[in-house]
């Protein structure tokens, strides 16, 4: 028609990603970044600012800047702080203990989510949301209710201590409160669903027919595990890996309610230090700096990897 300018596709296309479109990208996702900055990174920033402020004797914090929270972590200088540094094993202790509970939840979850997700991610269509439903319906109800629950259970005179002595197979009951296996218990039932999720959607989208091919090749099931169906899915098995152990290694709840003093967790030292007007502040901070330093050195090492695996 006379009086307009034909365009092509391309140059219409090419005018509306590269001009048109561009200011309005930037100002939808302004809201994002608000809600990431001002609910993560600000909160981190004054973590990381109490962490270096004092105690104040009474409760609160003295703004005076010092590493004496740090060192409190790491060295033992005696009732009144003059004697020699020591190192303070109580404190790396709850540490280490914290990370070999929540390796060996990771390590649990993995072998009961994974041969999870694999067999809902094998059902027909018309059932595979059925058995989903039933993996989130925990979820529903919150985290300290499910853990109450958890210990309700287990204990000495709980409901599954009664049925065991009841069907013959034990004479006593099983004491399990205030145990390292209680404490497994609470955080296997409480992130076994960040498990099996992430794999579910790998096995979900995995090419079943590679596995068939391996299969005419005489391969046996466990080596088409292992050489096929594994490192297709690896993905989602890391990624479920990371959601379960991340938690774990913060969790508090379980340690508390299931664990006792005994089987104390950082998480569970953090939040000693927030409580009421007699907790140290800057010491709770401190250790939760520590232990978010450690996971995003752990979450770099294997970005690290993934990125040197993608470019090989």
């Amino acid at each position: 028609m006379a009086g307009l300018t034909p365009t092509t596709s391309t140059g219409t296309s090419a005018t509306l990603s590269g001009s048109a479109f561009d200011p309005l990208r930037k100002r939808l996702l302004f809201p994002a970044w608000f809600v990431i900055g001002f609910f993560l990174v600000l909160p981190v920033l004054l973590m990381l600012v109490y962490s270096f402020l004092t105690k104040e004797f009474r409760g609160g914090v003295v703004w005076e800047f010092s590493t004496a929270s740090y060192d409190q972590f790491f060295f033992d200088r005696g009732l009144f702080g003059d004697e020699p540094a020591k190192i303070e094993w109580t404190y790396i202790t709850i540490f280490w203990r914290s990370i070999v509970q929540a390796l060996i939840a990771t390590v649990i979850c993995l072998l009961i989510g994974f041969p999870t997700a694999y067999f809902i991610a094998t059902r027909p269509d018309s059932t595979r949301n059925l058995w989903l439903f039933l993996v989130t319906v925990p979820y529903w109800v919150n985290l300290l209710i499910r853990t109450v629950s958890m210990k309700f259970l287990i204990r000495d005179n709980g409901p599954m201590n009664e049925w065991l002595m009841m069907v013959g197979l034990i004479d006593s009951p099983i004491h399990l409160i205030n145990t390292n296996i209680a404490v497994q218990l609470g955080l296997f039932y409480s992130y076994l669903p960040f498990m099996v999720l992430p794999v579910y959607a790998s096995v979900e989208r995995f090419n079943f027919s590679l596995a068939e091919a391996a299969a005419d090749l005489y391969a046996s099931r466990w080596t088409t595990l292992r050489r096929v169906i594994l490192p297709a899915v690896k993905p989602g098995i890391i990624a479920g890996c990371i959601l379960v152990f991340v938690p774990s290694l913060g969790a508090f709840l379980a340690p508390d309610l299931l664990g006792g003093a005994k089987n104390f967790m950082i998480g569970s030292l953090i939040e000693e230090q927030f409580k009421g007007s007699a907790g140290n502040w800057p010491f709770g901070a401190a250790c939760s700096m520590i232990l978010l330093s450690m996971v995003l050195l752990v979450l770099m090492v294997y970005a690290r990897s993934q990125a040197r695996a993608g470019a090989q």
